[in-house]
């Protein structure tokens, strides 16, 4: 219970279960949808879904500059090649951020804004934001792997041996493989949103789902968080 009432108080935890929720609506609405459930029905969990995206933006309003202030303090990091990959991928996240806040603003009726245009911009820094990390997540695989004997003694011709040594690497670098599992997933929503992939609204929810239940661990566990991320 102490558990439940800390990540309950965390801004960053709230977040991560409004997305499970949301990407968990649309599916949800999606499949009511194909079966030809009563309007009634899909219209809740599709307002759900709506709801929670702007809960989710009045809870990001403001983060674009905790972002960027943050990826001004990677300078300094040991590791130059993380540090710079980290600080790009953060100052992208930032004018995402940023993108986002301006559509809220529309949404809300506060401006006259072309949110369409606007989503446009701020999912391709998303995306732009989640390519960088998926790299990132590569050097920090083979540099693991390079300082490693795990793999040293495994035959490629031996598939059992090498499902043991993967699960043995995943158990111990929970915190990479958990960061690559995260972007793998969230990678196609804005690849959707923009067009360059076809997929149903269904996958694109459970991609969400499945990101949003690894960052709602990443909470609860903070030595299962990649540092810097």
């Amino acid at each position: 219970m102490n558990q439940v009432v800390i990540f309950n108080n965390k801004t960053s935890g709230r977040d991560k279960l409004a997305r499970l929720i949301q990407y968990a609506s649309k599916v949800a609405w999606y499949i009511l949808k194909e079966n030809n459930a009563a309007g009634s029905s899909v219209d809740k969990f599709a307002n759900l879904e709506y709801l929670l995206s702007n809960f989710r933006r009045i809870l990001r309003l403001g983060r674009c500059l905790d972002t960027l202030y943050s990826a001004m303090n990677l300078i300094h990091h040991d590791d130059k090649l993380i540090s710079f990959n980290c600080a790009i991928s953060k100052i992208a996240y930032s004018m995402f951020l940023l993108c986002d806040h301006i559509i809220w603003f529309g949404r809300a009726g506060l401006a006259d804004i072309d949110t369409s245009r606007w989503n446009r911009i701020a999912n391709k820094y998303w995306l732009f934001t989640i390519v960088i990390n998926l790299a990132r997540d590569y050097f920090e695989i083979k540099r693991l792997l390079a300082g490693s004997k795990m793999f040293a003694k495994c035959k490629c011709s031996d598939p059992k041996m090498a499902i043991r040594k993967l699960i043995e690497f995943s158990e111990t670098h929970k915190d990479v493989v958990l960061d690559l599992v995260k972007n793998s997933c969230d990678i196609f929503i804005p690849l959707a949103a923009l067009n360059y992939v076809n997929l149903s609204p269904a996958t694109i929810g459970m991609f969400g789902v499945v990101s949003s239940i690894v960052g709602i661990y990443t909470v609860v566990d903070p030595f299962a968080k990649l540092p810097l991320a």
